[in-house]
């Protein structure tokens, strides 16, 4: 259609007839091979295009020209400045974009367009960076899920920092590959605060119990953490350099550990503590009733009331053998034995800690009862047929034969029905 008509047609046509006809001209513009007066006209009227009032027009031009690299560059730049459900086609998909682009726009876009910009297919390390700067919580767990964003550890622990009390923004970070063991003890922290807010807010909980919670709840995390890390060349130390900096290497974590069976932990951070180099902390640990262990131990600045503690902890996890990769599991027989050493020579002054392991034992024979009743629970049915029982209230009298005994007869358990009633009780 030459360009008179369609301006003269244009005038009269509804809004849907534009958006069509302003489709078929981009796509005549881009892949019509046009001759170059043809193409310059067209190219003319789609930037006429770009000022029809009805938004249905611009966001048709928006998704033909969004995904396409031959696209003259101030017609997306336009459609960027559009409102913001345009401007998100345009700056989630166009190639033409610049790094400098696209940070101006995600620092002055709202988060709808923001979240468009995070689920580029590539979002580079600058453009990343200014999101976790200004951007909202929901671009932010865009980027977080997106796999090809280059996000460098200063920038998720920025997004950390701003909306770290956001579930949906750690668990989404939590989804990266080969996130370091810092940032994930940070995303703990994170977790951490939220529950406290929770545990005061609505729960009505003491700040000092909500405190409390909140501690075992981070140190939980920090010794699953430093579970999943002890196989990392560097893994194990690089983590506790990094608990020490943000004062989080404490000794009630490092009990925690131990009564986990990961002796690991501790000797990496005594080793860190006193500057003893690590295979030598080992040797000492493996004598840890020796005078030389309490001197380590001392060096390290450690509360001395839990020397006891940790010397039968680190005999207890040698007698338990225990196989495999290291759990964050408290280990019952572990916690009992440090619980019988500290009982056998307090004269007081391990109250404290005695309370303490017995919360310990309590946690961990309850854990042990959640993942009996899991294997029970989930565990194939040997048997399709209903078992037959003995009746508990005695058998019912039949008819005998003559110089027979009576037998006790059998009544039918509905098993499904039994397994549910203990699975609610």
């Amino acid at each position: 259609m030459p360009a008179r008509k369609f301006l003269e047609w244009e005038k009269t046509a509804s809004p849907v007839a534009r958006a069509s006809a302003a489709v078929a001209l981009a796509r005549a513009f881009l892949y019509g091979g046009l001759v170059a007066c043809e193409a310059d006209q067209v190219r003319l009227v789609l930037t006429g295009l770009l000022d029809d009032p009805s938004p249905l027009v611009r966001g048709a031009l928006a998704e033909t020209l969004a995904s396409d690299a031959h696209v003259p560059h101030y017609m997306v730049l336009t459609l960027a400045g559009d409102s913001s459900d345009i401007a998100a086609i345009v700056l989630g998909r166009s190639p033409l974009f610049s790094d400098t682009e696209l940070i101006d726009f995600a620092a002055t876009a709202n988060g709808f367009v923001q979240t468009a910009i995070a689920l580029r297919p590539l979002v580079s390390a600058p453009v990343a960076a200014a999101l976790a700067e200004t951007g909202a919580c929901a671009a932010l767990r865009a980027l977080a899920t997106n796999p090809g964003a280059k996000l460098l550890d200063f920038s998720i622990r920025r997004m950390i920092g701003r909306h770290g009390h956001d579930a949906g923004l750690r668990a989404a970070l939590l989804t990266r590959p080969d996130l370091p063991a810092a940032l994930r003890s940070d995303l703990a922290g994170g977790a951490a605060k939220a529950l406290a807010m929770r545990l005061t807010g609505a729960a009505g909980l003491p700040p000092e119990e909500a405190a409390r919670l909140t501690r075992d709840a981070r140190e939980k995390a920090n010794v699953q953490i430093a579970a999943e890390c002890a196989c990392e060349v560097n893994g194990l130390p690089a983590f506790v350099a990094h608990l020490r900096g943000t004062g989080q290497l404490t000794a009630g974590l490092l009990l925690r550990g131990l009564l986990c069976g990961n002796k690991r932990l501790l000797e990496a951070a005594l080793a860190d503590l006193t500057g003893v180099p690590i295979a030598r902390v080992a040797i000492l640990a493996a004598k840890s009733k020796s005078s030389k262990f309490a001197a380590l131990y001392r060096r390290a600045r450690m509360p001395e009331r839990l020397l006891p503690a940790f010397a039968a902890g680190l005999e207890a996890v040698v007698t338990a053998r225990l196989r495999g990769p290291v759990s964050a599991r408290l280990q019952g027989a572990i916690v009992a034995s440090v619980l019988g050493a500290c009982v056998s020579i307090n004269r007081g002054e391990l109250d404290q800690l005695i309370a303490r392991l017995r919360r310990l034992e309590a946690e961990a024979v309850r854990d042990e009862a959640r993942n009996f009743r899991h294997g029970v629970l989930s565990a194939p049915r040997r048997f399709d047929a209903p078992r037959r029982l003995l009746a508990a209230t005695g058998p019912r009298h039949v008819p005998e034969k003559a110089g027979t005994a009576a037998k006790p007869t059998c009544v039918t358990i509905d098993l499904a029905a039994f397994e549910a009633a203990l699975a609610a009780a």
